[in-house]
């Protein structure tokens, strides 16, 4: 099949390899002609395990291409795939700007039946704008030709991306013609080799999919944490909770870790986003609107321990931070809890020496050179000379540490486990001043201060 896809960012990109993985001829196009050149050259603008490797074995083959000529890409694809952003605008609500004039753009060009799919993540009643926006520009023509609309959310982690689209849980395909199913259900067919995936369905029903699915994950995630905050209270210990939760199957062990709070591209804009449709209905969703509350006070509790710690002095300390992106795998730092901690403690006068496998570019994008902000080439370096070190995102690389070594290495040996991945009586009996998320002296946690 020949696909076109415009956008060429993280569900762009993820979307055009894999689908010229299964054999079919895609074309991405995008308006930063130095991302195109860059693409062109093989180079991938951002981290995603595996992606580097597929997106160049395709060039090659010449299945998939990269270009800024925006009528060559119309005139190439059958199926034409929306991927561009939806920035949240100030009250929250998604910005439909890219996505509308995208639509405009492909009604400007198009000669013949076409297939517009919306795979950026817009609120419902979105691909009833860009029919709108088709028929207009086609009208304004005076150019009758035939097209269909139709949403075909994404559902991918950062970090597992490739294999989260190559074998899926489910896709679902939201039209109102059966001329629009048959091509998605051709164009899916390879990935549903073992049992048929699928799922067709109306396409608001679809575009309420997508907010409905992170939100539940999110919804589970800032209910965890907010057990967490009482466990503290309580003197419980919110892991051995978890873990015995996690065995009744109706709730099961996925999204019920607590932390730091969640951050990143979807689930924070999304729930603003569902938030906001809803309020424009008149309807108030109070769970929802809690979740986001819930999670902007859980990424305030690093500093809040250190602060404790510290008795309220922080200024003239030195922190270590493990881990700036918003999750592993991935240099995507929108949202992350590590922003929220970095600029709290520069307010508090404390400095700042970080180490992430991937962000460290990213960091420097978004921060710039600061007197306050070392960025080490190690977790070692980073903690060397420090006052406290932080695990803020949870990389197979700090998994198991040397603590009697790292407790040498530091000013003072204390330990804020944003991710619970470390046994508190091991780290105690290393010397360190322990604090995690929701656990206790009942889990060996310290109580010291």
């Amino acid at each position: 099949m020949r696909i076109t896809i415009f956008g060429t960012g993280y569900v762009g990109l993820v979307t055009g390899a894999c689908l010229a993985a299964s054999g079919n001829d895609v074309m991405c196009v995008d308006v930063d002609a130095n991302k195109i050149a860059r693409l062109n050259e093989g180079e991938i603008p951002i981290y995603e395990p595996g992606l580097e490797s597929l997106v160049q074995e395709n060039t090659a083959a010449k299945r998939l291409s990269f270009t800024t000529d925006a009528a060559a890409a119309v005139a190439h694809g059958t199926l034409q795939f929306i991927a561009v952003g939806t920035p949240p605008d100030e009250d929250g609500s998604a910005d439909l700007k890219y996505v509308l004039k995208v639509a405009e753009t492909i009604g400007q060009h198009m000669t013949e039946y076409r297939l517009v799919i919306t795979k950026s993540t817009v609120p419902v009643g979105t691909s009833d704008k860009v029919r709108d926006a088709l028929a207009q520009t086609l009208a304004a023509r005076d150019a009758a030709v035939e097209f269909d609309v139709a949403s075909n959310p994404e559902f991918l982690k950062e970090g597992a991306a490739i294999e989260d689209f190559m074998k899926p849980d489910r896709v679902v395909v939201g039209v109102d013609t059966e001329r629009a199913a048959d091509h998605l259900r051709a164009l899916y067919a390879p990935f549903n080799r073992q049992h048929d995936r699928t799922m067709v369905m109306d396409i608001r029903s679809a575009e309420l999919t997508k907010y409905a699915a992170n939100i539940m994950l999110a919804t589970k995630i800032s209910l965890m944490n907010e057990l967490s905050q009482v466990a503290d209270r309580l003197d419980a210990d919110i892991e051995q909770v978890r873990k015995a939760i996690g065995a009744d199957h109706r709730i099961g062990y996925h999204f019920i870790y607590p932390g730091c709070g969640f951050g990143g591209s979807c689930f924070p804009k999304d729930v603003r986003a569902l938030a906001h449709t809803a309020a424009k209905i008149g309807y108030e969703t109070e769970i929802i609107n809690a979740v986001e509350r819930v999670n902007d006070r859980q990424k305030t509790i690093l500093f809040d321990k250190l602060h404790a710690h510290f008795k309220g002095d922080l200024a003239g300390k030195t922190i270590a931070l493990w881990g700036l992106a918003f999750k592993p795998n991935t240099d995507d730092m929108r949202e992350a809890p590590a922003c929220t901690l970095i600029e709290a403690l520069w307010a508090a006068g404390a400095s700042v020496r970080a180490f992430d496998p991937e962000a460290m570019e990213e960091t420097r994008r978004i921060y710039g050179e600061r007197s306050d902000l070392v960025l080490c080439r190690d977790g070692e370096q980073a903690a060397t000379g420090a006052d406290a070190l932080v695990l803020v995102t949870e990389w197979q690389v700090f998994r198991t540490p040397d603590f009697k070594a790292l407790s040498e290495l530091m000013a003072q040996p204390v330990l804020v486990d944003g991710r619970n991945i470390y046994k508190p009586s091991y780290v105690a009996s290393a010397g360190f001043a322990y604090y995690g998320i929701g656990r206790s002296a009942a889990s060996g946690a310290s109580r010291s201060t």
